[in-house]
């Protein structure tokens, strides 16, 4: 079973949300989609869900496309929750399942134990307007995935989360992968990005501007970053050819250069200054990428 986008476009207006858009995501991976606001993302997570139509191309999961017949496959955490406040956790859960199909009696057994893996087993009789923005997110998560689905999609999930309950989701999302959940996902956190994700695809005005493996992507990315600890002052370095950005450390400074020639370079400069402690090139972050690629897309 495997997710097909192929060369989807989706136009409202004049304004082209996505545009050209091909992936594939096979069964039991975990693929993030990383872009600034408005770069397509949940406009591609609802053509996905079969909730708007592409204007050109198509969205097949396992040779289909999703339509309501079969919406008990997919999972949805929207970025905009959509609980009903005055519903009791339980209630409001054994309705959404039972539009899944499911039976009252399973929904209660399967709740409880996901209430019991995040910690709030006395939630279930509470109304939704009476937990924290953090346990409404725990609760959305839950409706998203308690029937089972073969593919999840996650827009955003750990909006609204402290380090704990983001550990904690995290942790729940690796487990439904482990069991074969085909997962796709969005996040500004790039670090659960990085953890979570082997592949992904980044989006720049609805259109793919970097895609494939994370390693890949990172190693064979021009910008380097280099920590130097050095018996000397480093400041000369920030006029440098090819030098990104300098910040200063205590004992030394980490230097963003554009590539591995300008890393090299940098080498032997700092070596001929004096004694050099450290000099230590790493791969950029995602983070790193993510501004480079679509920082200036941030505001809009």
């Amino acid at each position: 079973m495997t997710l097909v986008i192929n060369d989807v476009q989706k136009q409202f207006g004049k304004n082209k949300a996505v545009d050209g858009l091909s992936l594939n995501v096979e069964k039991g991976n975990m693929f993030g989609m990383l872009g600034a606001n408005g770069a397509g993302k949940t406009t591609t997570f609802r053509m996905i869900l079969g909730l708007l139509d592409p204007t050109n191309g198509s969205v097949t999961w396992d040779g289909e496309p999703l339509s309501y017949k079969r919406t008990h496959l997919v999972g949805y955490l929207p970025e905009e929750r959509g609980l009903y406040p005055k519903l009791t956790v339980k209630e409001q859960l054994i309705y959404l399942m039972r539009l899944k199909g499911m039976k009252k009696t399973d929904i209660v057994e399967v709740m409880r134990a996901w209430l019991g893996k995040f910690q709030v087993p006395e939630y279930e009789n509470k109304k939704i307007e009476e937990l924290s923005k953090g346990n409404q997110q725990k609760i959305q998560f839950i409706a998203a995935v308690l029937h089972d689905p073969e593919l999840l999609i996650l827009d955003e999930p750990f909006s609204g989360l402290d380090p704990v309950n983001t550990d904690m989701l995290r942790e729940a999302v690796q487990d439904l992968q482990e069991k074969g959940t085909t997962i796709v996902f969005s996040s500004h956190q790039m670090r659960n990005v990085e953890e979570l994700c082997e592949d992904l695809i980044m989006l720049k005005r609805g259109k793919p501007v970097l895609q494939g493996n994370l390693k890949n992507i990172k190693r064979s990315y021009g910008m380097k970053n280099i920590s130097i600890r050095a018996d000397y002052d480093l400041q000369f370095l920030d006029a440098t050819p090819g030098i990104l950005s300098l910040d200063k450390t205590k004992d030394g400074a980490t230097v963003k250069v554009e590539n591995e020639q300008v890393a090299e370079d940098l080498f032997y400069t700092v070596a001929q200054e004096g004694f050099v402690r450290k000099f230590e090139v790493e791969e950029p972050s995602l983070h790193d990428i993510f501004i480079d690629e679509a920082g200036d897309d941030e505001d809009e």
